[in-house]
């Protein structure tokens, strides 16, 4: 199973745990092609794509007994991005898979039950984001001075001095966060703060672009009138340029649904 937008964690074992998750979590794409890089395969179920309301038209593929293969278009312009759910009931609830970057178009959703039925849809997200900071992290990984520190600077705290009267993020250009900055607190660590200046937010999210990456990704999904969080970083994000975003949630697809087969393991 995947793994939502990871939470900032305040121990090292339980970086090694968020370690391990993302390096096993599910796959994604952009473009329009397989999210392996190639043509989705063939000869597989197929879950039947519906017309959707808000123009966004999911679409699925059990490849595999127990890989099924999301990909999707449309959406209109003005989306942030997009949240991909489960679940396996009709009634629900949903769970996050993750949240996307609009120029994703593809996930994987692998090793998953078998026999069991799973139903998804996508949500659109909107929101301004405050102007960016790069950030370059301390050689190195976490010391024994690191790990026994007091790590009390990584929850998420609502500060009511860093809240201002807010505008709705409807309004154009409106509520984008404000005085963000950056402060390295040792080598895999990192305090995010900044200013809330909207008035209807959904919650924030912290995105990413790494040294070698080529777009900003979500990487932590925050409560409303939330305004810092620490992140404990990943090796990937050494050195890299943050920046959060205050967003509301927008319009559904479709529901696709697919039912996974027998598994083929021991």
């Amino acid at each position: 199973m995947s793994v939502p937008v990871r939470i900032a964690a305040p121990t090292a074992l339980v970086l090694a745990l968020v370690l391990a998750l993302s390096a096993c979590s599910a796959t994604w794409t952009t473009g329009g092609r397989g999210v392996d890089g190639g043509p989705a395969t063939a000869g597989h179920p197929v879950a039947g794509e519906a017309d959707a309301a808000s123009g966004v038209v999911l679409h699925a593929e059990r490849t595999t007994p127990t890989d099924i293969d999301l990909r999707w278009r449309g959406g209109g312009s003005g989306a942030s991005g997009h949240v991909l759910e489960f679940a396996t009931e009709e009634s629900g609830p949903y769970t996050v898979l993750q949240y996307l970057p609009p120029q994703v178009t593809s996930y994987r959703h692998p090793d998953l039950m078998p026999n069991t039925t799973f139903l998804y849809r996508l949500r659109a997200f909107r929101g301004p984001v405050s102007e960016p900071v790069s950030v370059t992290l301390p050689k190195g990984e976490l010391t024994a001075a690191d790990e026994n520190s007091s790590h009390d600077w990584l929850p998420a705290r609502k500060d009511p001095k860093r809240t201002v009267p807010g505008r709705p993020l409807r309004s154009t250009g409106a509520g984008a966060p404000t005085g963000f900055k950056a402060t390295v607190k040792h080598a895999n660590g990192i305090l995010f703060m900044w200013t809330d200046r909207a008035s209807d937010e959904s919650g924030f999210l912290l995105e990413a672009r790494t040294r070698t990456g080529s777009a900003y990704q979500p990487v932590v999904v925050l409560d409303p009138d939330v305004n810092s969080t620490g992140l404990i970083t990943l090796p990937t994000e050494k050195e890299a340029s943050y920046r959060v975003r205050a967003f509301t949630y927008g319009e559904r697809s479709n529901v696709v649904r697919l039912t996974t087969g027998e598994s083929t393991g021991p």
